[in-house]
Order: structure tokens, then sequence, then C-alpha cells
């Protein structure tokens, strides 16, 4: 049975032995060894070993000589930083596409507040299974995640569940978790504090709880008495300090490796209008367009290109995206795992001036898409299914449930929307007619500036611009924040 995870939106996520974990995804032949990641001159120290290297006692920041007594069979790898830090990059901004509520702590450590995103994606333990599959499925890596109600209890439950598990401390059982464990548990006890604590008698987190605050503070002074009476009583009032992303972007990890151009386009294209419409939600305009490729072997490409003028409009971003993926120099039939679209280089909308083209239209593709969004804000659910129901009628099923939304749109349930009857909907008919009058209004102002790839029928048209989801969809998207 699941534990209740009511009242825990604080999430803590460690990847597990991050550097050394890096090395192995990236030489498979490692997989089941003893890794150690540090310098390998005599004075150098361990900053990464696999578990297979920890049962013969080695630990991150010991003495290279040490570590090779303790495990003289264990293969010693050069740290490479760059690579540790490119991974960390793209693990955090996973995490800004659950929730903007993201403080990372190191490389391979932060915390989550998910509690903007539980109507979106569901409990906060389903969030945290979500986090370890994507984490898994777009980097090739483990993490273990601790859920609970502040921050404190919930990097102690990350710690306890090591390696790659998930552990749940309810909000009700937080003193039955903490009290039985040893004192070296709380934050603020090293070794000096410790024997100041054994020398009173107190050896587990619960004596300490029992122990008279004055007592405390009169042997160990006065703000670190406070601190670990509170602690061991479970109160940690600190927030989430966010420090927000400098980049919008969304990217999917397709259920097969693909290596159809059709089809990768077709996600450029859908991942393209999450971006936008994240930028747009956001107040923001991006100078620079980037696309991610990552091979079936995990080499994963970047691209970029910095426009001629700063842009949140879908089509802008497709367009250089597809520029991007055709420059990229993969082979024709490369197989890819994965297809991101990000936009950088943000500046606010309302600074940015746009310069009207020789002959462009006064009403252009930002003012359709600007209007969408409009519609969409009206009503989302009576919105997605209108349209859905009016571009993808073939999709219901004799249950009269419509096609499944995109992740950044979906119901928390189980990413499916059930048609309302007339009778059953309250202003069904009304927002029904609005996003059916909005779509057509967008198809007749703009019949001849598809995309040139998506201009060959009706039908190619419905299957590029209805958000057509792939067989699976990741979580992605920062609804919270801009989607």
């Amino acid at each position: 049975m699941t534990a209740d995870d009511t009242g825990c939106r604080i999430l803590h996520v460690d990847m597990d032995a991050f550097y050394a974990s890096v090395e192995v995804r990236d030489q498979p032949e490692l997989a089941g060894k003893p890794v150690i990641v540090g310098a390998t001159a005599s004075r150098g120290v361990v900053l990464s070993a696999t578990y297979e290297a920890r049962t013969f006692g080695v630990r991150s920041a010991m003495p290279v000589t040490q570590a090779r007594r303790l495990c003289p069979h264990a293969i010693f790898v050069p740290p490479r930083h760059e690579v540790y830090g490119a991974a960390s990059r793209e693990i955090m901004r996973l995490f800004r596409e659950i929730t903007p509520e993201v403080e990372p702590l190191s490389l391979d450590e932060a915390f989550l507040d998910v509690g903007g995103a539980i109507r979106r994606l569901g409990a906060p333990a389903h969030i945290a299974g979500l986090i370890r599959g994507s984490v898994r499925s777009q980097q090739g890596l483990t993490c273990s995640v601790g859920v609970a109600s502040c921050k404190f209890v919930a990097k102690l439950a990350s710690t306890l569940s090591k390696p790659d598990g998930l552990r749940i401390v309810p909000a009700g059982q937080v003193l039955d978790f903490l009290h039985p464990l040893p004192v070296s548990a709380l934050w603020g006890v090293g070794a000096q504090t410790g024997q100041a604590l054994a020398r009173l008698g107190l050896r587990t987190v619960g004596d300490i709880a029992h122990t008279p605050e004055d007592t405390l503070q009169r042997e160990l002074g006065t703000a670190a008495g406070a601190h670990l009476f509170a602690l061991a009583w479970g109160r940690d009032e600190r927030p989430v300090v966010a420090r927000p992303d400098k980049s919008i972007g969304a990217e999917e990890t397709f259920p097969v490796d693909v290596d159809d151009p059709a089809v990768i386009k077709r996600e450029l294209l859908r991942l393209s209008g999450r971006t936008a419409r994240g930028l747009r939600a956001g107040g923001s305009v991006a100078r620079t367009v980037v696309i991610k490729l990552r091979l079936a072997n995990f080499k994963t490409i970047t691209r970029s290109r910095t426009l001629p003028e700063p842009t949140d409009v879908a089509r802008n971003i497709y367009d250089t995206a597809c520029e991007l993926y055709d420059a990229s120099g993969l082979d024709s039939r490369a197989r890819l795992r994965l297809v991101g679209v990000r936009a950088t280089g943000l500046i606010p909308a309302s600074g940015a001036a746009p310069q009207l083209a020789f002959e462009e239209p006064p009403t252009s593709w930002r003012d359709a898409e600007r209007a969408v969004d409009r519609i969409a804000r009206c009503g989302p659910p009576l919105w997605s299914a209108g349209v859905r129901l009016v571009t993808l009628p073939a999709r219901r099923d004799s249950h009269d449930h419509v096609a499944r939304l995109p992740a950044a749109d979906a119901p928390p349930a189980d990413g499916t929307l059930r048609a309302k009857r007339p009778h059953q909907a309250s202003g069904g008919c009304r927002g029904l007619f609005i996003a059916v009058v909005g779509l057509f209004a967008f198809l007749l102002l703009f019949p001849t500036t598809w995309p040139p790839s998506y201009c060959g029928g009706e039908n190619e048209r419905r299957e590029a611009w209805s958000s057509h989801p792939s067989p699976r969809e990741e979580v992605h998207g920062r609804r919270s924040a801009a989607f």
C-alpha cells in the first residue's frame, strides 16, 4: 500500500553515485564493476564511487591511496567535470519542467516544492515516480527521492532510500520516522557536537527531542541548541528557494528509437508550440533557439542559432528548429531516442520592439497564437475538449472518451478527458462555440501560411497542428510557471 502523502509537497531528489554513474553510462563495459572517480595522483581524493566499490568501504572525499588499499582491483577514472556539469543542467531543467520551485544544492541534488503541480500531475508520490522514470529514460541514470512535509525530513528520506529508491514520510508519522535515528542524522551534528551530545547521554534523535531545550542551549549554545531541538521534533519552516531557469523549452523521449525525419520534425513542431506557449505565458521572448538530439547510444548533440529578432512565435521557433536539425550532420537514418526544443536568451516581451517585414500583414502569426492562448485561458477543459472533438473526431472510443492530451495540458488523473454531453457540461455549448470560432477564424485568416512541410492537405495540417501526442508522453512543460 502506498504511504499517505497528503501535505507532503517537498521532494528531495539525489542522484545515485552521480559522477561514477555518468562514467558507467558512457562506458557500459564498466557496469557492475567497482569504479572510482578521482584524481589519480597520490594526493588526490575520491570524488565518487559506484556501490560496488562502496561495499569495500570506499567513500567520497577519501584519499585515493586509502581507496586503493581498500579496493585494489577498482577501476580508477579521471573526472570529466564538463560532462558532469552538462548532465546536471539537463537534470535540473527536467525538474523545472515539473515545477519552477527548484532549489539546487549541488550538481546532483535539489529540493522541489511540487505543491503547484499536484492538480496537473497528481499526488507527490506519483510525481516522484515520474521524476525517477524521466531521469532514467532521458539520462540513463538513477536517482533517489524523499517525499515529506519539510526539507529536512525529505532529505533524510532520500538518503535512507538509496540507491534508486523512493521513500515517503507521511506528515502524521514524522516523529515515528525521526526519533529512532542516531543523532548524527540531524543537520549540524558533526564530530564535535556528537561528542557533546554523547556526554549528555543522548544517542538518538528521540533523546534530543525529550531533553529540555534550555539544557541543549546551555551545553551547545543558544542557536545550535534551539536548532537541534526544532529538528528533533520535525520542525523545519524553511521554504524551497527557487533559482529561476534562464530558458524555456520542452523535450520528448520516444517510446522506441526513431529514424524517420518526418516523425522527428512533427515532434519538433509540437515541442516548438509548447515552447512558444511557455514564452508567452511568462511574458518573454527568446533570442536563441536550441535543439537537442539524443541518439540511441545516449550521445547527445545540441545545435543553436541566434535569431535576427527575438520571438515567442511557434512558427519561427519551428522553422529554426528544422533548419538546425537538417544541418546537424546526422546520417539520414540516425536513430534518435529523444528530441528537445529550447528557447534561451530570454528578455521581457515588453522590451522587445518587433519590426514588420516588407509586405507583412498587420495581423500576424503572433496575433493568432495569442488569440488562441486567450481562448484557452477562458476555459481550458472545454477548449481542449472542443478542439479535439472538432479536429480528431475519429479518435473517440465507444465510451465517448476524447484523445489523450499532451502532458503539458493533461488533467491530473489519468491523462484522458471525458467529453461531457450538452446537458452535463455547464456552459459547454458556449465553450465549444468559442473554441470552434477561434479555430476557424485562425484557419480563415491564414490559409496559406502553414509550414511548407504540412501544406499538402487537410489531414496533414490536422495531424501537425492538433498537438497529436506521441504514444508515450513524458512529463514535460512547466505548467505552473509557463505552460
